[in-house]
């Protein structure tokens, strides 16, 4: 009998450090990589900086959803269903990020978007959350960015037919252009393509021929945007390009080259525009991991990570009821991008970043607060 107080003092320390595990769905693969790689650098770094919560180490399990829906879903199944994830954060692209926010609501785990835009990823499903804003806060930042300090009157629109995130921004962005421009005529085209084109002389050409003096393009592939562009300026095209945050990646530099100068396009963080003390220890800490300045998108990733945390320490449980119950009653939460409030729907309400290609960089404009 001596030997029966260790071994129960083993098993409870057993338990005790058994790991909690937060699951990881976002793109490594794929059309949208560069967005989910640039996520993972924030996601990583704030797992080296809060690796325990009640007591209990933090596994971190990252399941590559290849930037395809079927795929993100079946990625958040495994997550919750072998991994037992208790939290789950993704993912870049509201393509792939609505079906996987559609299995974790079904199977009653969390999920926390890092930059997926879409109303549609929280909306009606109470485990879902996101900490960026949404597209009709983006499509209006755009159009009013537009409107008052490009003094447009017009505009084209280019989207992709095939991408939630790209049809959705577009129609944000020409309700409040009309607005805008108390014009109901004032958006002279809307004009799509597919996922994976490589030609686009049929789209610039109708767009050359309205004559706009901004053309939108709300790409949910970065590549295609900056192809775009380029074909547009082969054509002798001169008009202002705009776009929504997923512009913000180095392939788009790389691909548009000198074309993509002078484009302006909306996006969550700059390192010239913090509002936070942990934004300041973020770049800090980012630059000496990584040898660069954070994008927007490892920005995101960090804090999405964070709050998981924050979450489960203030609902004091692993369960992932509690942790949503957590999160939805989230107030000022500190983040690197800003104070993160979370709405009715587990929306953020967060200001835009504007920035511009300038001398082959990205380059801060403004800051829009929800309120203007």
């Amino acid at each position: 009998m001596k030997w029966v107080i260790p071994l129960l003092l083993v098993t409870s320390l057993v338990l005790a450090a058994e790991p909690i595990v937060i699951g990881v769905y976002e793109p490594m693969t794929g059309p949208y990589a560069a967005g989910g790689q640039m996520t993972m650098e924030g996601v990583y770094l704030a797992h080296e900086q809060v690796k325990e919560v009640l007591g209990r180490p933090i596994e971190l399990v990252l399941v590559d959803n290849k930037s395809d829906k079927v795929e993100a879903s079946n990625a958040v199944a495994r997550l919750i269903e072998y991994h037992k994830a208790v939290a789950i954060i993704g993912s870049y692209g509201s393509a792939v990020a609505i079906p996987g926010s559609e299995v974790a609501n079904k199977l009653g785990v969390p999920m926390v978007g890092c930059s997926p835009t879409n109303p549609l990823v929280t909306l009606g499903k109470p485990y879902a959350f996101r900490v960026c804003f949404i597209d009709p806060f983006q499509g209006t930042v755009m159009a009013q960015f537009a409107v008052e300090k490009l003094g447009a009157k017009t505009a084209v629109v280019i989207q992709d037919i095939a991408s939630d995130y790209s049809v959705g921004l577009s129609h944000y962005f020409q309700e409040a252009f009309k607005k805008l421009t108390k014009n109901n005529k004032s958006v002279l085209g809307v004009i799509s393509y597919q996922t994976g084109d490589q030609d686009f002389t049929a789209q610039l050409t109708f767009a050359n021929s309205k004559n706009p003096d901004v053309i939108f393009i709300p790409a949910a592939a970065y590549g295609e945007a900056a192809l775009i562009i380029k074909q547009a300026r082969e054509l002798g095209m001169k008009q202002v390009f705009l776009g929504g945050d997923t512009w913000e990646a180095p392939e788009f530099l790389q691909v548009g080259g000198k074309a993509v100068e002078g484009s302006y396009f909306s996006t969550h963080f700059d390192t010239e525009a913090t509002t936070t003390p942990r934004a300041a220890e973020f770049i800090k800490s980012f630059r000496a991991k990584y040898g660069k300045d954070p994008s927007a998108f490892a920005a995101l990733g960090y804090d999405a990570y964070l709050l998981v945390v924050d979450a489960i320490q203030r609902a004091g449980s692993a369960d992932p009821k509690a942790i949503k119950e957590a999160l939805a009653s989230t107030k000022n939460f500190e983040g690197a991008t800003g104070y993160i409030t979370l709405d009715q729907n587990g929306d953020a309400i967060k200001d835009a970043v504007i920035r511009v290609v300038k001398d082959g960089k990205f380059v801060y404009v403004t800051t829009v607060r929800p309120s203007e």
